[in-house]
């Protein structure tokens, strides 16, 4: 028998033991019961219970993000429009070098955008090729006149506008003019490639860094020169342009075909010679007949 100062003798309450003379049938519930069953219940459930002190904010938003329900931002915000200039330096430097050594077979939306198209080079590139063609020609207007006494140089200011409007308008007017016949043209005909209407912005206005150089060029008072290089920036940009739209349209219509590469090439010509023939046409010089004085 074990003695009465033992440890792990089992010892009754008196208070425990009236209760269950009192009410024969009331069992009794353990504490450490109480805690293990919460916690079994948590674990098969598969939530914790620190998961009840989080916040419900965050839990929404990790089970919107994983149901793939995540609201995208309207077309009219900020937000929209931010994720298109979060690019790295290097990609900028690759798609333009991309731009200017296109190679056959070599689309430039599927190897330098990858669905993840760009307005930071093309803003940029737009901005600086209209203060370039702006200020290029009011130097080779004043080179032209050098030397020339009658001969008063006034800046025109009002270039800058000028070629704001039509460099901007053709970076933007014609994509959107190009994405509407390519939405079109799917709708009449099946398994054609499409593109996105950023994408297409992306491709012109990359499009346009060859000219950038160009410009440049055409100070030189060197006609042949300056006709020269806008053949060698129209084969670059235009063949940019015709084997990244070729896919588009191969599977078209022969005529539609034609008929759409050669306006788009149609309107990167009549760009490159018209700011050659405003920005850059030397005007007559105003001869000035002497008087005569008699004493």
């Amino acid at each position: 028998m074990a003695s009465k100062n033992d440890p792990f003798q089992f010892q009754e309450f008196d208070e425990a033991g009236d209760l269950l003379e009192a009410n024969r049938d009331a069992t009794t519930i353990s504490i450490d019961d109480e805690d293990v069953k919460p916690q079994k219940q948590s674990t098969a459930t598969g939530f914790s219970s620190e998961a009840d002190t989080e916040d419900p904010l965050a839990n929404d938003d990790q089970a919107e993000l994983l149901s793939g329900q995540k609201k995208s931002p309207s077309f009219w915000s900020f937000e929209y429009y931010q994720r298109f200039f979060d690019i790295e330096t290097h990609h900028v430097k690759e798609r333009i070098i991309g731009s200017m050594m296109p190679w056959p077979r070599k689309n430039f939306i599927n190897v330098y955008l990858r669905r993840n198209p760009d307005l930071y080079g093309p803003f940029w590139i737009c901005t600086t090729l209209v203060f370039a063609t702006a200020i290029s020609g009011n130097i080779s207007n004043f080179l032209a006149h050098k030397g020339n006494r009658d001969y008063k140089y006034t800046p025109e200011f009002r270039k800058v506008t000028i070629a704001a409007t039509i460099i901007f308008s053709y970076a933007w007017l014609v994509p959107l003019a190009v994405w509407g016949f390519l939405l079109w043209r799917n709708n009449k005909m099946v398994n054609l490639v499409s593109y996105a209407f950023m994408e297409i912005v992306c491709v012109y206005g990359y499009s346009l860094s060859i000219y950038i150089p160009a410009v440049v060029l055409w100070i030189l008072p060197f006609n042949w020169l300056s006709w020269c290089t806008i053949v060698v920036a129209l084969c670059l940009s235009g063949s940019v342009l015709v084997l990244t739209f070729w896919p588009a349209v191969r599977d078209d219509h022969p005529r539609v075909m034609i008929a759409f590469l050669s306006v788009i090439v149609l309107l990167n010509i009549l760009l490159a010679v018209g700011c050659k023939t405003y920005f850059f046409t030397i005007p007559g010089n105003k001869t000035v007949t002497p008087t005569n004085s008699t004493t």
